[in-house]
């Protein structure tokens, strides 16, 4: 079955309330405001140099490539303990960030996409490590 038909299918599945689940959803990212807030270190995976975060609601881990405040969301899953962001930010390029819970202090990242018209892709650790300053 090919993607469109399948996206059809599940259009009309999700128009019909038969439950069949849509492939995406908007949403808040509920898995994100359940980590402790405070300072988090990022350790990235290819020896970028650590960079610590004011974590306050958990969106900041969003995007780690992109500081503009005026990006576009759209949750793409919220799981449990994972969820996944997909981003634009005009003029700056865009990005996809999965984030896994392994503790309310403890995430893995993985984001790839478009920054300063250059791809990037990043994998990194985050852990809080104190109090925000």
């Amino acid at each position: 079955m090919t993607f469109a038909k399948l996206l059809t299918l599940g259009g009309l599945a999700a128009a019909l309330g038969t439950g069949v689940p849509l492939l995406a959803q908007s949403g808040s990212a509920a898995m994100l405001g359940a980590l402790t807030k405070g300072e988090w270190t990022v350790r990235f995976r290819d020896g970028q140099p650590d960079r610590k975060i004011c974590v306050r609601s958990g969106q900041e881990l969003v995007q780690l490539r992109h500081t503009a405040r005026n990006c576009s969301r759209f949750v793409v899953e919220d799981a449990g303990s994972q969820v996944t962001v997909q981003y634009t930010c005009p003029s700056d390029g865009y990005g996809r960030t999965s984030i896994r819970r392994e503790t309310a202090a403890l995430v893995q990242i993985e984001s790839q996409g478009i920054a300063g018209e250059l791809p990037f892709q990043l994998t990194a650790e985050a852990r809080r490590t104190g109090s925000c300053r």
